[in-house]
């Protein structure tokens, strides 16, 4: 895959980006919620609020593998290399196995040549 370019949000995302935070505000910790604007914010650019919205994610879920791998990936988009190697250990403790999309996610393309990274494909394959 290429690189992730940042681009604006379009009408629809940015409503919908709106809707979900008010919603946010309002309630308790929602794991739907959380999955929802994280992705949301990864898709459009904002990483560093991707990133806050993984982390709260990983404090309600953790022991969700998913959360950990996309909090991974926030961290990779956030050139935050130690944390991104962190969360993706975490993530394969936890049972992620899906070597095939975790080596051509985009969003992890700044590790995909890491050999730190390459050693955690080779334990994801067992």
């Amino acid at each position: 895959m290429g690189t992730r370019l940042k681009r604006a949000a379009n009408r629809s995302e940015r409503v919908e980006i709106e809707f979900l935070e008010s919603v946010r505000k309002r309630i308790t910790p929602n794991r739907m919620i959380l999955e929802t604007l994280g992705e949301l914010y990864t898709r459009t650019g904002p990483y560093e609020e991707g990133l806050k919205t993984d982390l709260e994610l990983t404090r309600i879920c953790p022991r969700e593998a998913i959360a950990w791998y996309n909090l991974g990936c926030s961290y990779a988009l956030t050139s935050r290399k130690a944390d991104a190697f962190s969360a993706l250990t975490k993530a394969i403790e936890l049972g992620y196995k899906d070597v095939e999309w975790m080596s051509s996610d985009s969003d992890l393309e700044s590790i995909h040549n890491d050999p730190q990274f390459q050693s955690l494909l080779k334990r994801v394959k067992g």
